[in-house]
Protein backbone atom coordinates (compact mmCIF):
# COMPACT_ATOMS: atom_id res chain seq x y z
CA UNK A 1 0.00 0.00 0.00
CA UNK A 2 1.53 3.60 -1.25
CA UNK A 3 0.13 7.25 -1.37
CA UNK A 4 1.20 9.64 -4.06
CA UNK A 5 -0.37 13.17 -4.43
CA UNK A 6 -2.38 13.51 -7.99
CA UNK A 7 -3.97 16.78 -8.76
CA UNK A 8 -3.87 17.55 -5.15
CA UNK A 9 -5.51 15.01 -3.51
CA UNK A 10 -3.62 11.73 -2.12
CA UNK A 11 -4.19 8.50 -3.74
CA UNK A 12 -3.93 5.08 -2.15
CA UNK A 13 -2.44 2.51 -4.29
CA UNK A 14 -0.79 -0.48 -4.55
CA UNK A 15 1.42 -2.18 -7.57
CA UNK A 16 2.63 -5.56 -7.91
CA UNK A 17 5.29 -5.83 -9.77
CA UNK A 18 5.79 -9.45 -12.44
CA UNK A 19 8.49 -8.83 -14.44
CA UNK A 20 10.05 -5.56 -16.81
CA UNK A 21 8.41 -7.55 -20.10
CA UNK A 22 4.54 -8.63 -18.39
CA UNK A 23 1.79 -7.26 -19.30
CA UNK A 24 0.28 -4.23 -17.07
CA UNK A 25 -3.16 -4.44 -15.97
CA UNK A 26 -4.77 -1.58 -13.67
CA UNK A 27 -7.98 -2.17 -11.76
CA UNK A 28 -10.88 0.56 -11.30
CA UNK A 29 -13.22 -0.39 -8.73
CA UNK A 30 -16.78 0.50 -8.71
CA UNK A 31 -19.10 3.15 -6.97
CA UNK A 32 -19.42 2.51 -2.98
CA UNK A 33 -16.45 0.34 -3.10
CA UNK A 34 -12.53 0.28 -2.54
CA UNK A 35 -9.66 -1.61 -4.41
CA UNK A 36 -10.52 -4.60 -2.09
CA UNK A 37 -13.11 -5.85 -4.26
CA UNK A 38 -10.01 -7.20 -5.89
CA UNK A 39 -8.55 -9.05 -3.26
CA UNK A 40 -9.60 -12.77 -4.25
CA UNK A 41 -8.87 -11.82 -8.35
CA UNK A 42 -5.39 -10.39 -7.86
CA UNK A 43 -3.55 -13.76 -6.77
CA UNK A 44 -4.66 -15.57 -9.71
CA UNK A 45 -3.26 -12.92 -12.11
CA UNK A 46 0.06 -12.22 -9.93
CA UNK A 47 2.37 -14.56 -11.73
CA UNK A 48 2.23 -13.14 -15.62
CA UNK A 49 0.76 -9.73 -14.92
CA UNK A 50 1.96 -6.37 -13.12
CA UNK A 51 -1.04 -5.39 -11.00
CA UNK A 52 -2.11 -1.91 -10.15
CA UNK A 53 -5.27 -1.16 -7.51
CA UNK A 54 -6.07 2.16 -6.47
CA UNK A 55 -8.77 3.90 -4.36
CA UNK A 56 -10.37 6.34 -6.39
CA UNK A 57 -10.95 9.87 -5.15
CA UNK A 58 -13.86 10.34 -1.92
CA UNK A 59 -13.51 6.18 -1.88
CA UNK A 60 -11.38 3.85 0.44
CA UNK A 61 -8.12 5.60 1.50
CA UNK A 62 -8.01 8.64 -1.07
CA UNK A 63 -8.52 12.16 -0.21
CA UNK A 64 -12.38 13.27 -0.82
CA UNK A 65 -11.11 16.52 -2.91
CA UNK A 66 -13.74 19.13 -3.80
CA UNK A 67 -17.05 17.14 -4.57
CA UNK A 68 -19.20 16.95 -6.56
CA UNK A 69 -17.07 15.26 -9.19
CA UNK A 70 -16.57 14.85 -13.12
CA UNK A 71 -15.59 11.66 -14.86
CA UNK A 72 -13.25 13.97 -15.99
CA UNK A 73 -11.42 14.81 -12.64
CA UNK A 74 -11.58 10.58 -12.41
CA UNK A 75 -9.89 9.96 -15.37
CA UNK A 76 -6.95 12.88 -14.70
CA UNK A 77 -6.25 11.54 -11.04
CA UNK A 78 -6.06 7.71 -12.95
CA UNK A 79 -3.77 9.45 -15.86
CA UNK A 80 -1.06 10.91 -13.11
CA UNK A 81 -1.27 7.78 -11.30
CA UNK A 82 -0.04 6.13 -14.60
CA UNK A 83 2.25 8.83 -15.39
CA UNK A 84 3.40 9.01 -11.96
CA UNK A 85 4.54 4.76 -11.85
CA UNK A 86 6.03 5.63 -15.72
CA UNK A 87 3.26 3.10 -17.07
CA UNK A 88 2.14 3.02 -20.71
CA UNK A 89 -0.17 0.55 -22.82
CA UNK A 90 -1.78 -0.73 -20.14
CA UNK A 91 -4.90 -2.48 -20.32
CA UNK A 92 -7.39 -1.15 -17.79
CA UNK A 93 -10.23 -3.29 -15.96
CA UNK A 94 -12.85 -0.69 -14.99
CA UNK A 95 -16.23 -2.00 -13.01
CA UNK A 96 -18.88 0.00 -13.24
CA UNK A 97 -18.16 3.66 -12.76
CA UNK A 98 -14.80 2.09 -13.12
CA UNK A 99 -15.41 1.26 -16.76
CA UNK A 100 -16.41 4.79 -17.56
CA UNK A 101 -13.12 5.88 -16.12
CA UNK A 102 -11.41 3.82 -18.19
CA UNK A 103 -13.29 4.82 -21.32
CA UNK A 104 -12.91 8.03 -20.37
CA UNK A 105 -9.26 7.27 -20.20
CA UNK A 106 -8.99 6.04 -23.99
CA UNK A 107 -10.41 9.13 -24.67
CA UNK A 108 -8.18 11.59 -23.59
CA UNK A 109 -4.96 9.35 -23.26
CA UNK A 110 -4.92 6.83 -25.97
CA UNK A 111 -0.97 6.37 -25.57
CA UNK A 112 -1.79 5.00 -21.99
CA UNK A 113 -4.38 1.79 -23.12
CA UNK A 114 -3.58 -0.97 -24.70
CA UNK A 115 -6.75 -2.91 -24.24
CA UNK A 116 -9.82 -1.94 -22.24
CA UNK A 117 -12.17 -4.66 -19.81
CA UNK A 118 -15.28 -3.12 -19.00
CA UNK A 119 -16.77 -4.99 -16.51
CA UNK A 120 -20.67 -4.59 -15.63
CA UNK A 121 -20.49 -1.09 -17.09
CA UNK A 122 -21.89 0.98 -20.21
CA UNK A 123 -21.29 3.86 -22.56
CA UNK A 124 -24.37 5.82 -20.33
CA UNK A 125 -25.17 4.04 -17.09
CA UNK A 126 -28.89 5.24 -15.42
CA UNK A 127 -30.74 8.21 -16.34
CA UNK A 128 -30.01 12.27 -14.38
CA UNK A 129 -33.49 11.25 -12.64
CA UNK A 130 -32.35 8.55 -10.86
CA UNK A 131 -28.95 9.88 -10.08
CA UNK A 132 -30.42 12.91 -8.77
CA UNK A 133 -32.69 10.68 -6.14
CA UNK A 134 -29.89 8.55 -5.28
CA UNK A 135 -28.01 11.83 -4.08
CA UNK A 136 -30.81 13.19 -2.80
CA UNK A 137 -31.48 10.15 -0.13
CA UNK A 138 -27.36 10.04 0.47
CA UNK A 139 -27.24 13.25 1.58
CA UNK A 140 -30.91 13.54 3.31
CA UNK A 141 -30.19 10.13 5.29
CA UNK A 142 -27.33 8.60 4.69
CA UNK A 143 -26.14 5.45 2.84
CA UNK A 144 -27.76 3.20 4.72
CA UNK A 145 -30.77 4.71 3.26
CA UNK A 146 -30.14 2.81 -0.20
CA UNK A 147 -27.98 -0.36 1.35
CA UNK A 148 -30.68 -2.83 0.78
CA UNK A 149 -31.49 -1.74 -2.85
CA UNK A 150 -27.97 -1.63 -3.77
CA UNK A 151 -27.00 -4.82 -2.44
CA UNK A 152 -30.05 -6.00 -4.43
CA UNK A 153 -28.45 -5.25 -7.70
CA UNK A 154 -24.78 -5.97 -6.51
CA UNK A 155 -25.35 -9.39 -5.48
CA UNK A 156 -27.17 -12.62 -6.31
CA UNK A 157 -29.91 -13.69 -3.74
CA UNK A 158 -27.61 -16.81 -2.24
CA UNK A 159 -24.70 -14.27 -1.74
CA UNK A 160 -26.68 -12.27 0.44
CA UNK A 161 -27.44 -14.91 2.77
CA UNK A 162 -27.51 -13.60 6.22
CA UNK A 163 -25.03 -16.63 6.98
CA UNK A 164 -22.37 -14.96 4.86
CA UNK A 165 -19.73 -12.94 6.56
CA UNK A 166 -18.51 -11.85 3.13
CA UNK A 167 -21.62 -10.30 2.28
CA UNK A 168 -21.78 -8.21 5.98
CA UNK A 169 -18.40 -7.18 5.31
CA UNK A 170 -19.02 -6.21 1.61
CA UNK A 171 -22.25 -3.72 3.13
CA UNK A 172 -19.81 -2.34 5.57
CA UNK A 173 -17.49 -1.13 2.52
CA UNK A 174 -20.73 0.47 1.20
CA UNK A 175 -21.48 1.97 4.62
CA UNK A 176 -18.23 3.53 5.57
CA UNK A 177 -17.43 4.89 2.11
CA UNK A 178 -17.85 9.18 2.62
CA UNK A 179 -21.03 10.28 1.93
CA UNK A 180 -19.36 13.28 -0.06
CA UNK A 181 -17.77 11.01 -2.22
CA UNK A 182 -20.24 8.48 -2.86
CA UNK A 183 -22.40 11.19 -3.87
CA UNK A 184 -20.25 12.98 -5.23
CA UNK A 185 -19.31 10.08 -7.82
CA UNK A 186 -23.13 9.63 -8.72
CA UNK A 187 -22.80 13.22 -9.81
CA UNK A 188 -19.83 12.06 -12.16
CA UNK A 189 -21.91 8.97 -13.16
CA UNK A 190 -25.04 11.19 -14.17
CA UNK A 191 -22.82 13.58 -16.05
CA UNK A 192 -21.00 11.21 -17.92
CA UNK A 193 -22.12 9.87 -21.56
CA UNK A 194 -19.35 7.88 -24.17
CA UNK A 195 -21.96 7.05 -26.49
CA UNK A 196 -19.97 8.43 -29.21
CA UNK A 197 -16.77 7.89 -28.05
CA UNK A 198 -16.94 4.59 -27.43
CA UNK A 199 -17.58 3.90 -31.53
CA UNK A 200 -14.06 5.57 -31.96
CA UNK A 201 -12.54 2.81 -29.39
CA UNK A 202 -9.62 1.19 -31.38
CA UNK A 203 -7.97 -0.64 -28.93
CA UNK A 204 -9.19 -4.89 -28.62
CA UNK A 205 -12.16 -3.88 -26.02
CA UNK A 206 -14.03 -6.58 -23.74
CA UNK A 207 -17.40 -5.93 -22.16
CA UNK A 208 -18.27 -8.76 -19.32
CA UNK A 209 -21.04 -9.03 -17.20
CA UNK A 210 -22.50 -10.68 -14.29
CA UNK A 211 -25.87 -12.86 -15.23
CA UNK A 212 -27.74 -11.46 -12.74
CA UNK A 213 -26.40 -7.72 -12.61
CA UNK A 214 -29.14 -5.54 -11.44
CA UNK A 215 -27.07 -2.03 -12.10
CA UNK A 216 -26.25 -2.86 -15.37
CA UNK A 217 -28.01 -5.84 -16.93
CA UNK A 218 -26.11 -8.04 -19.51
CA UNK A 219 -28.48 -6.11 -22.61
CA UNK A 220 -26.95 -2.84 -21.58
CA UNK A 221 -23.48 -4.04 -21.28
CA UNK A 222 -24.17 -5.80 -24.68
CA UNK A 223 -25.50 -2.60 -26.04
CA UNK A 224 -21.64 -1.14 -25.55
CA UNK A 225 -20.29 -4.29 -27.09
CA UNK A 226 -21.83 -3.49 -29.95
CA UNK A 227 -20.65 0.58 -30.01
CA UNK A 228 -17.43 -0.86 -29.64
CA UNK A 229 -15.23 -2.35 -33.52
CA UNK A 230 -14.62 -6.09 -33.06
CA UNK A 231 -15.21 -5.94 -29.27
CA UNK A 232 -15.81 -9.25 -27.42
CA UNK A 233 -18.71 -9.75 -24.95
CA UNK A 234 -18.62 -12.24 -22.11
CA UNK A 235 -21.28 -13.55 -19.46
CA UNK A 236 -20.23 -14.78 -16.18
CA UNK A 237 -22.88 -17.46 -14.46
CA UNK A 238 -23.30 -17.00 -10.86
CA UNK A 239 -23.07 -13.81 -10.46
CA UNK A 240 -24.42 -10.19 -10.45
CA UNK A 241 -23.07 -6.41 -10.54
CA UNK A 242 -19.41 -7.42 -8.74
CA UNK A 243 -18.35 -10.80 -10.34
CA UNK A 244 -14.79 -10.27 -8.48
CA UNK A 245 -16.19 -10.93 -5.56
CA UNK A 246 -18.97 -13.26 -6.08
CA UNK A 247 -17.04 -15.13 -8.94
CA UNK A 248 -13.46 -14.16 -8.91
CA UNK A 249 -12.20 -17.57 -10.34
CA UNK A 250 -14.23 -17.10 -13.81
CA UNK A 251 -14.01 -13.49 -13.81
CA UNK A 252 -9.84 -14.25 -13.77
CA UNK A 253 -9.98 -16.72 -15.96
CA UNK A 254 -12.05 -14.30 -18.47
CA UNK A 255 -10.08 -11.45 -17.67
CA UNK A 256 -6.11 -13.64 -18.32
CA UNK A 257 -7.77 -14.95 -21.53
CA UNK A 258 -7.90 -11.50 -22.95
CA UNK A 259 -5.24 -10.11 -22.01
CA UNK A 260 -2.85 -13.01 -22.87
CA UNK A 261 -3.96 -12.41 -26.24
CA UNK A 262 -2.73 -8.60 -26.12
CA UNK A 263 0.87 -8.06 -28.34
Amino acid sequence: MQFVRINDIVIQYDIQRAGEEKPVIVFVNSLGTDSRIWHHVLPKLADDFTLVTYDKRGHGLSDLGNPPYSIDDHVADLAGLLDHLGLSRVIVCGLSVGGLIAQGLYATRPDLVKGLALCDTAHKIGTPEMWAKRIAAVEADGIGSVLEDIMARWFTQPFRNVGNTAYQGYCNMLMRQPILGYSGTCAAIRDADFTEAARRIAVPTLCVVGREDGSTPPELVRSLADLIPGARYEIIEGAAHIPCVEAPAAFAAVIRGFASQLN
